[in-house]
């Protein structure tokens, strides 16, 4: 039996069961699983030291670093959003509609499970429990494959969800770790049999390679070059605060800042923002109007520097003639992920969130509040940037389907 055979009849099966079961047994997997990520956290965090040590040593970015490790703080927060999620409401057997048809037929449109949900993900160890967390509440099998970066953390992890499964009463398949190379990968998804739907969860080439791949729908959670617009009317205190905090508070996240833009009125703003930013070890790469406004040196910027990706301490700077110049560079350069305006202007504010076309746009807040946790659904599975089904963070809901359930007294179609 071919790997991708075998992850499509263990997937299969484990469907089946969770099927079965009712709100009360997935949620007390969940708890089950909360107590034993406490109750096993000093094996989770020697493995999680292990790949840390291992990132270090081969040079990683600080940042990327970041997104890999585990502490007491991080693992208990953990453990925690998994008990939020079990205590969200059941997203399935909700019903969406439900009427008499003209000939007695009672048709009942309800939310189902979407199936198995393959994530592919990168670096970030919590994505293994946060994913199978919302996916157990949703009544979906979780196929979930992470970056070699983070194997070890994963694996401990994914046993500790699995034994989670077992003291319950579950089938430990409800979540299946998936190893192998990207060649491995590309053969999985090509096998339509494999998963239902495929989430790609880290940067533009990850998503570039499912979509190319893949004969499983995807559903594009990918990078995000994000950005923070000062505007004419942009007050000064909150302009420093939330680009500090877009930028600064965790660089290596795909809600985070990569592009600040001000409004050629205001480059007043540019002096006190670049100096709090760079003060706190930011790379400033500026066009020659920002580096003409300030009074210390930093990088020219470079047409490539408006497409990327940082995920570090790096931040590309222009000053854009005016609202709708922020608007056209953020309609040539975003990922369609998260982007922020400051200002004091109603119609500016207006203007942008009607102009932006991205899953989540901020009036007066960073772009760092882009997070399944902090939109009340307890974590996410990514931040989608596609265009159908679901924008924004995949939550609860988004991990369902309809089906239509059709009851009659003997009807039959003349």
């Amino acid at each position: 039996m071919s790997v991708t055979t075998d992850i499509s009849s263990r997937g299969r099966a484990a469907a089946r069961a969770l099927r079965s079961a009712d709100t009360d047994l997935r949620d007390a997997a969940l708890q089950a699983i909360a107590t034993e990520l406490e109750r096993n956290a000093a094996a989770i965090l020697a493995a999680n030291a292990e790949d840390v040590a291992a990132a270090v040593a081969s040079n990683t970015a600080a940042s990327l670093v970041d997104r890999l490790t585990l502490n007491d703080e991080r693992l208990a927060a953990l453990a925690q959003s998994v008990r939020d999620v079990a205590a969200l409401p059941d997203p399935v057997g909700r019903v969406v509609e439900d009427r008499r048809l003209h000939n007695g037929l009672e048709l009942s449109k309800v939310c189902v499970p979407i199936g198995r949900v393959l994530v592919v993900y990168e670096s970030r160890p919590n994505v293994t429990v946060d994913v199978a967390a919302l996916c157990i509440k949703s009544g979906n099998v979780a196929l979930l494959r992470g970056s070699a970066a983070a194997v070890r953390s994963n694996a401990v992890l994914g046993d500790t969800v699995r034994t989670g499964l077992v003291a319950v009463g579950l089938p430990a398949d409800v979540v299946i770790s998936i190893e192998g190379s990207r060649d491995d990968l590309g053969e999985l998804v090509s096998d339509a049999s494999t998963a239902d739907i495929v989430v790609p969860r880290g940067g533009e080439a990850l998503k570039d390679f499912l979509l190319e791949k893949s004969r499983i729908p995807v559903l594009a959670a990918a990078g995000g070059i994000c950005h923070v617009y000062l505007d004419r009317d942009a007050d000064a205190k909150m302009a420093v605060a939330i680009t500090m905090n877009a930028k600064v508070q965790r660089p290596g996240v795909c809600n985070a800042a990569e592009t600040l833009l001000v409004h050629a009125d205001r480059t007043d703003l540019l002096q006190p923002v670049l100096s709090a930013l760079r003060d706190a070890g930011v790379e400033l790469r500026g066009d020659e109007r920002t580096r003409a406004a300030i009074d210390f040196e930093i990088n020219a910027a470079t047409d490539t520097d408006w497409d990327a990706e940082y995920l570090d301490l790096i931040l590309a700077v222009r000053v854009v003639d005016d609202l709708d110049a922020a608007l056209d560079h953020i309609d040539l350069h975003s990922t369609g992920h998260s982007e922020a305006i400051v200002t004091d202007s109603l119609e500016a504010s207006r203007a942008f969130t009607d102009g932006v076309d991205s899953a989540c746009v901020y009036v007066n807040a960073s772009t760092r509040f882009t997070d399944g946790g902090e939109y009340g659904m307890g974590a996410e599975v990514g931040n989608s940037t596609a265009r159908l089904h679901v924008r924004g963070p995949i939550g609860l809901e988004a991990l369902t389907t309809t089906k239509y359930v059709v009851i009659g007294s003997g009807q039959t179609r003349g």
